[in-house]
């Protein structure tokens, strides 16, 4: 599985506007059903769901990123919105730095695979400093596109 097959390049938010952990979770389920990638109906449940998800545990990891996530089983398909914050958001990551990239995954329910696969794919290519890096430097839609099409295309490894 690439990026491309389930990160929604309409819900890339190149700017995050949100600097606390809950207003950015809202932010990126907005920018997934504005993208027509979530009903609009599941907008409070989605958010409730992954704000839950958060109180178990930050996933906000360290180095800067954060892939809050969620399964709902009136999600039909693996998606994601990606999103960049200029000035860092408060997650309570493991290292208690700011988080200045994030990924929001939205998964089916009766899909845990390709749920797990998705997850790799982020995870994989979140540990390349490189990565990271042109991510976070990117300050269009089309530069983070730009970054998760060379990511794809392993341009961007280690």
């Amino acid at each position: 599985m690439k990026l491309s097959d389930f990160v929604v390049n309409d819900a890339i938010v190149p700017a995050l506007q949100a600097t606390g952990r809950d207003e950015a979770i809202a932010e990126m389920v907005d920018a997934l059903i504005a993208a027509k990638a979530l009903p609009k109906g599941l907008r409070d449940e989605v958010i409730k769901l992954v704000l839950d998800r958060e109180k178990h545990g930050s996933t906000g990891f360290g180095k800067g990123v954060a892939v809050p996530h969620v399964k709902h089983d009136k999600i039909k398909k693996v998606t994601a919105a990606v999103a960049v914050s200029p000035h860092g958001v408060d997650f309570n990551a493991l290292d208690r730095e700011p988080v200045y990239c994030l990924f929001l995954l939205a998964s089916p329910k009766d899909k845990p695979d390709e749920h797990l696969q998705a997850m790799e794919n982020l995870f994989n290519n979140l540990q390349s400093e490189m990565f990271r890096k042109f991510l976070r430097q990117a300050e269009t839609a089309e530069a983070v596109a730009e970054v998760l099409a060379e990511a794809d295309a392993g341009q961007l490894s280690r």
